[in-house]
């Protein structure tokens, strides 16, 4: 007959084994919903931009959590409602700066919606990574607010790449129109300036106007532009989603193939467009590439090993000759680029 006692024992022993193995099993889960990586050990990296309904925030955010599963980190990615969401981005950065995270990352709206929200977590003295969008240094530098890098294309050169590629399409002049992004908005200024500096003397820009990275603005806008100006031939979007509105309105009206557009961003709709021969290329900037070097720039910082002050993500004009190759490897770039984060490729 068992002994009372050794059953008790036994079962003591049972539980503590089973408690052990949930310890074990819940340390691989995922955190929580929402953009959170699995994660154990290692800094707390957090990241808010604008809007995932965005399919470039939301490759950025798909590879800052690939990176970060790669790396075993703790990461969480938040964003606003939409485009021009200040209010909603201010309100996650807040929130985020009152908890326990080693690293900020942050895509600002415009150049200084972001920095109030991060004042607390620059008294802390936590590392602040500016994303894609340039913050103002001299409202930042007043506040009290730094950073330890900047990570993003240089919008100037894919605005340049991107007049280029529509004076060729268009077979060297015409009149063109150009549709911004949100008034004010520093990405969109810096590929108008581009643009403009690359077609300068050869093309007419006949209009220019935001249509908000919106790709239903970017249709009524398009729509109205094409009636008011009947000699275009070529169109700027300083974003695909408006590149895709801009290529719907111009099958409504009739002109396709008669009109060439390009756009700046790389999503996936709108590389099947270039494929399609509804736009005539597109900018990639890889906002994946730009999440994962987010991440690892953070990874770097809590190991106080050094990163850049400025680290330029890669760009490259997708159009009918490679498009092939840039969905085959999307989201990641199909050539290689310099990362001087990990020092290699």
């Amino acid at each position: 007959m068992t002994n009372p006692l050794s059953r008790r024992r036994c079962r003591v022993a049972a539980v503590a084994a089973l408690a052990t193995t949930l310890a074990l099993t819940s340390a691989g889960c995922n955190r929580g919903s929402g953009g959170e990586s699995t994660a154990s050990a290692g800094p707390r990296i957090a990241i808010v931009t604008r809007d995932f309904t965005n399919p470039y925030w939301a490759a950025l955010r798909d590879g800052a959590m690939a990176e970060a599963k790669k790396q075993g980190l703790d990461v969480t990615v938040q964003a606003g409602s939409s485009e021009t969401d200040s209010t909603g981005e201010n309100t996650k950065i807040s929130a985020l700066a009152a908890q326990d995270y080693d690293c900020f990352g942050v895509v600002p709206v415009n150049d200084t919606n972001v920095i109030t929200p991060l004042v607390p977590v620059a008294r802390k003295n936590i590392p602040i990574l500016n994303l894609d969008t340039q913050i103002s240094a001299d409202a930042s530098k007043a506040a009290g607010v730094s950073y330890a890098s900047f990570i993003g294309a240089d919008n100037l050169s894919a605005g340049q790449q991107a007049g280029q590629a529509l004076m060729k399409a268009m077979g060297g002049g015409g009149d063109v129109a150009v549709l911004q992004g949100i008034a004010g908005e520093q990405n969109g200024i810096n590929r108008l300036a581009g643009f403009t500096q690359a077609t300068q003397g050869k093309v007419q820009i006949v209009a220019t106007q935001p249509a908000n990275y919106d790709q239903n603005t970017a249709l009524t806008v398009t729509a109205d532009l094409l009636r008011a100006h009947p000699t275009i031939k070529g169109i700027f979007a300083a974003n695909d989603t408006m590149g895709l509105g801009a290529a719907q309105a111009v099958k409504n009206a009739g002109k396709s193939g008669a009109i060439s557009i390009i756009s700046v961003d790389g999503i996936t709709a709108a590389l099947q467009a270039v494929k399609d021969g509804t736009l005539s290329g597109t900018i990639s900037q890889y906002p994946y590439a730009e999440g994962q070097m987010a991440v690892q720039a953070c990874a770097n910082l809590a190991a106080k090993k050094p990163v850049p002050a400025r680290v330029v993500a890669p760009i490259v004009l997708i159009d009918a000759s490679n498009v092939d190759k840039a969905l085959a490897a999307f989201p990641q770039p199909f050539e290689p680029y310099d990362n001087p984060i990990t020092g290699g490729k």
